[in-house]
């Protein structure tokens, strides 16, 4: 009789029993995804606000919270237009510019957290108005020497920056 018990444990989540023990389908319970329960978790309670030095970092707009809160002590945040300090609190449609590493990103707060979460998780939180970064030049590298053509001679030196730009064409030093 172990056969026909077996297969009582092993029903699936989906499905219902009528009073006779016949399984019916019924529609799944929706999942809860891992990614929005951990973005609940990291909200702050009810009435607590987010400093944005905190809000950048956990939204991995920043590495760590220090740099965070460098870069609003540099002026490199504004929030709706004005300079902040690292302890000003943030509030859910507020526009964030922050300069870093040579661009400037430019995010609406979405949702606030506390904790860093998963970037999957991070990109929920903001709406990403940032510019497109600019194009990279297409130059073809100049001066680039034959492998075994030994060492270039004074005219071949002088070539080289001139294409690179490194002196002007009449520039006889």
């Amino acid at each position: 009789m172990a056969s026909g018990r077996a297969s009582e444990g092993a029903d699936t989540e989906g499905s219902a029993h009528t009073e006779d023990g016949t399984a019916t389908d019924t529609a799944p319970a929706p999942p809860v995804a891992p990614a929005v329960a951990a973005a609940d978790a990291a909200r702050p309670a009810s009435g607590e606000t987010v400093r944005i030095d905190s809000w950048i970092w956990s939204v991995r707009l920043v590495k760590t919270r220090s740099m965070g809160a460098t870069a609003c002590r540099g002026g490199h945040v504004r929030v709706n237009g004005d300079r902040v300090k690292p302890a000003y609190a943030v509030r859910v449609g507020d526009e964030v510019r922050l300069r870093h590493a040579g661009q400037e990103r430019v995010v609406v707060v979405k949702r606030l957290i506390r904790k860093r979460v998963g970037a999957p998780v991070a990109v929920q939180c903001y709406v990403d108005n940032s510019p497109p970064p600019p194009p990279r030049e297409a130059v073809a590298p100049a001066g680039v020497r034959d492998r075994g053509t030994g060492r270039p001679t004074k005219r071949d030196r002088r070539e080289m920056e001139r294409l690179r730009g490194l002196t002007g064409p009449d520039d006889a030093s």
